[in-house]
């Protein structure tokens, strides 16, 4: 079976950024990206710029241009975020079957797990992201819900040959079981949905001449504002408290938090544990999957997940962190 980007070669890169009016310098540089792809283009006379080439299927046109104008509408409030180029009056380009886009390039390093001053200015930062992403909905994305993060991600790894027999009856017990206590937290915990980043961890968060700038909002979708701060996070119940308290205190500067959503960080790291084994199964027809996880399938790999999920169940008993 074809793969999406069987066809793309690094000729038609080239071909597709010179296609709307840029002369390439002939360098392409691939660079780490999975769902899509990307690569760094030499331009004559000028700064490189990023080609990000959506995989087929996954989004319709609506769907990334509604993120594209929510990166640009960031840029107008003066919000750090790499936004898409506007060329020939449009951020959206097709060539050759494919659609792509073309970035500034940016460079920069992930923050500092735990770093205190980081963290009160990276809730600074979101809670601008948030204060705009507030303001009104996505129309054409999808809201991070347990059903289809949590059901549809257990359906499509049971569908699936991916976890051996010898497991699969534990893991489809554990994650039942999980799903359900995540349901019941979920309704049980106020909680607004607003335009977010979506995938929010420390490597999107970029931080260049002492500016932290946010980066790949192609998962931007409706869903609680925690989910944008939980990922912060990190160490023993104690030190993710005191990183709570400073990324919270940026944060209120700009937007409001409601502390009733930190009850929703545990089942939102579920069902993140969840849906990142069925988007390797979803994805595993493209030949850069098994080469990139070869682990996926084996006996360990679904062995580690019954674990997890099971401390994950226990972990939604433990008291949620608290503001204080």
């Amino acid at each position: 079976m074809a793969h999406p980007f069987e066809t793309l070669t690094p000729d038609l890169v080239l071909d597709a950024v010179e296609s709307i009016g840029f002369l390439s310098d002939a360098r392409i540089l691939a660079l780490n990206s999975y769902e899509n792809r990307v690569y760094q283009v030499g331009i004559e006379g000028s700064e490189p710029l990023i080609a990000k080439f959506y995989r087929p299927q996954r989004w319709s046109d609506a769907a990334i241009l509604e993120e594209h104008r929510f990166t640009l509408e960031l840029t107008e409030r003066e919000i750090p975020v790499v936004a898409p180029l506007i060329h020939n009056d449009g951020t959206l380009h097709e060539h050759q079957g494919f659609r792509f886009t073309l970035f500034p390039r940016r460079g920069g390093r992930a923050p500092e797990p735990g770093n205190l001053d980081q963290l009160y200015r990276l809730g600074q930062l979101l809670g601008r992201l948030h204060a705009v992403g507030a303001t009104q909905p996505f129309e054409h994305r999808e809201a991070l819900a347990v059903n289809n993060f949590g059901h549809d991600s257990l359906n499509t790894l049971l569908q699936g040959d991916f976890i051996p027999k010898s497991l699969l009856p534990a893991y489809e017990s554990v994650a039942r079981d999980l799903l359900k206590r995540v349901e019941d937290l979920y309704a049980s915990t106020p909680h607004r949905n607003i335009r977010l980043h979506g995938d929010c961890h420390p490597g999107n968060l970029l931080c260049r001449d002492d500016v932290f700038h946010i980066v790949d909002l192609d998962d931007c979708r409706m869903g609680p504002a925690v989910q944008d701060l939980w990922m912060m996070l990190a160490g023993d119940r104690q030190e993710r408290l005191g990183q709570l308290a400073e990324l919270m205190d940026g944060y209120n500067e700009f937007h409001d938090f409601d502390p009733r959503e930190l009850a929703l960080i545990e089942p939102l790291r579920a069902l993140r544990l969840m849906h990142y084994s069925a988007w390797l199964a979803r994805r595993w027809d493209d030949p850069a999957f098994p080469r990139s996880f070869p682990w996926f399938g084996s006996e360990r790999y679904w062995g580690d997940q019954v674990l997890a999920l099971r401390e994950q169940t226990a972990a939604l008993d433990e008291e949620p962190l608290k503001l204080f």
